[in-house]
């Protein structure tokens, strides 16, 4: 930065402390940086001024149109990713390949809408169900520990970088549930299971927060946690069962990394059950008999570091995936464990009334940003579909309040990056594009919308409108750029199905539990007890009847209440996607 009015003028992403792999060591560079800016010193400010006027110009609204973006955009994103989607292995463009959760999501949602319209386009579905599959058999995929890696560095999903972000395995765990709900495949669950219990088992701090990263190296070496020698298995399972293992995860193939091996199926079960003359149980005991004994003896060895950062964001990335996990897998353990990381927001993040953004050996600071607020009132919204807690209610709303009074531009619609009281920076973004999380804005307008219906404040619903009019044009610019908005849109052209059940016992949690174990993207449902007390008035009005009642609402428009458990399933009929 220039010392005086800090202004960025040479940047980078990663510099070791000493020159290898072809960059210059970091105290090296500093060096060469003072250098350039005391010899250049007029060219720089002549660049800054330049940079400083295309940085004003980034996020001002491109039109004054009144419009919202056109609903062909939902179509033209499906065909996009179309064009983008790798045929034989899954996901979408070439290597470097990310796992784009938002992508999937697209396509899962698209499908649900489409079979709901009675058309099932089930080329969407192929294409989200075959991504997550291929990921989750690929070396992206820790087959021992559960959990997946940031990207991959090839086209098959074969050797990851390492690093372990929390960011990016919540919204996979939700999608491996949800995958999971649709098709009733064992991979999905499997992968969900094992993700959820390596959030409980290494991410969770004692204080409730889940921590942020682990690192990709360990013992001064990438991927050294994860890589086998042949020999080494082979001593550790019984013949029978490395032969089997051998073959599904390719140990009978040329070694993979480095002269090791990493795990990536080569062969799925079923083809080794007719190889192997088994049947499918006994193959898939067998492989799960070795990746226990190869797990405790994995446990033995250096772990790689581990980033113990909690922060607010990210976290609400994960509360929301553990309720979704919860739900479809029938798992009240990931229920409490999202639980535990709310309560430690609130009683750790949430100070006067604002979020900070960061906590870490015993100090919470930071301002909070948008992702902070509107991913966490997402994720509480998951969690009360669950259980019911009108104290976490009031909680998201009063997050939506700040939301709006900090982070919302009042004149053109949207969301600020950071908050009216943030410290003065050259730009103060306002990102709508899906980057390596989903966007701010997107989120902010799906969570607001549909706390909005549930609650019946009109002025979150408005301000949705108004940040889908400022985002028209960057839509329709690139509309798979912008997928968690296009959700925001989807939902605000066709509102969500929102029911709340009153009632009491095993008849609510039946009802309970035929609204939320389907897929059913565009729906929202409430168990609320007969002696729920302090509710907001559009669920006051919501009152508990004999035994149990259903109240089903599209958006903030109800139908005359349910009694009967048949018409409630009728009514699911037309919002749930199921094969």
């Amino acid at each position: 930065l220039t010392p005086d009015d800090q202004i960025p003028f040479f940047g980078g992403t990663y510099f070791p402390d000493s020159p290898r792999h072809g960059l210059p060591g970091f105290g090296d560079l500093l060096v060469k940086v003072s250098d350039y800016y005391h010899q250049h010193s007029a060219e720089i400010r002549t660049q800054n001024a330049s940079m400083l006027t295309a940085l004003g110009s980034l996020y001002q609204r491109e039109s004054e149109s009144s419009n919202l973006p056109q609903p062909e955009v939902l179509k033209i994103a499906r065909n996009q990713l179309e064009q983008s989607f790798d045929e034989r292995r899954g996901g979408f463009g070439s290597a470097p390949k990310f796992p784009h959760p938002t992508n999937i999501d697209r396509l899962l949602r698209h499908w649900a809408s489409s079979r709901v319209e009675g058309m099932n386009d089930s080329r969407a579905l192929h294409m989200a169900l075959f991504s997550l599959q291929k990921m989750a058999q690929g070396g992206l995929y820790d087959h021992l520990g559960g959990g997946f890696c940031r990207y991959s560095t090839d086209d098959q999903w074969m050797i990851p970088h390492f690093e372990k972000m929390l960011y990016d395995n919540g919204p996979l765990l939700a999608l491996c549930s949800e995958a999971f709900a649709i098709s009733g495949e064992n991979l999905f669950e499997t992968a969900a299971r094992q993700t959820a219990n390596w959030v409980m088992r290494e991410m969770q701090s004692p204080e409730g927060g889940y921590y942020s990263t682990l690192d990709a190296d360990s013992e001064g070496s990438e991927g050294e946690f994860y890589a086998w020698e042949s020999e080494t298995v082979k001593q550790l399972l019984p013949a029978d069962d490395y032969a089997i293992f051998a073959r599904h995860y390719g140990f009978d193939r040329p070694a993979n990394f480095e002269g090791r091996w990493h795990l990536h199926v080569f062969v799925d079960t079923s083809k080794l059950a007719g190889e192997f003359n088994r049947d499918l149980e006994n193959i898939t005991s067998s492989l799960e008999t070795s990746r226990k004994i190869l797990f405790v003896e994995r446990e033995e060895r250096i772990h790689p570091g581990r980033d113990e950062k909690i922060l607010t964001s990210w976290n609400g990335l994960m509360i929301r995936g553990m309720a979704i996990a919860a739900r479809h897998l029938g798992a009240d353990e990931y229920a409490e464990s999202a639980t535990r990381a709310l309560d430690f927001i609130r009683s750790s993040l949430w100070k006067d009334n604002r979020l900070v953004a960061t906590y870490k050996d015993g100090k919470a600071h930071l301002n909070a940003y948008l992702d902070d607020y509107a991913f966490l009132i997402d994720g509480i919204l998951e969690l009360l579909q669950l259980r019911w807690s009108t104290p976490e209610l009031n909680f998201a709303c009063e997050l939506a309040d700040v939301l709006l009074q900090q982070f919302e531009d009042a004149e053109n619609g949207g969301f600020y990056f950071t908050s009216n009281d943030h410290e003065q920076l050259i730009q103060r973004p306002k990102v709508m594009a899906d980057e390596a999380t989903p966007s701010g804005n997107g989120i902010a307008a799906i969570a607001l919308a549909r706390l909005g219906c549930l609650t019946g404040e009109t002025r979150y619903l408005q301000a949705v409108e108004r940040c889908l009019i400022n985002s028209a044009k960057s839509i329709e610019k690139s509309p798979i750029a912008h997928a968690s908005l296009l959700t925001a849109l989807e939902e605000h052209l066709s509102s969500p199905q929102i029911i709340i059940l009153r009632g009491q016992g095993e008849s609510l949690t039946q009802w309970h539990h035929a609204c939320l174990e389907n897929y059913a993207p565009k729906l929202l449902c409430m168990a609320i007890p007969n002696d729920a007390s302090d509710l907001p008035s559009f669920l006051q009005d919501k009152k508990p009847q004999d035994d149990v009642v259903a109240y089903i609402c599209q958006g903030m428009t109800c139908a005359p209440p349910v009694t009967e458990f048949s018409e409630l399933r009728s009514a699911l009929e037309n919002t749930c996607a199921v094969l």
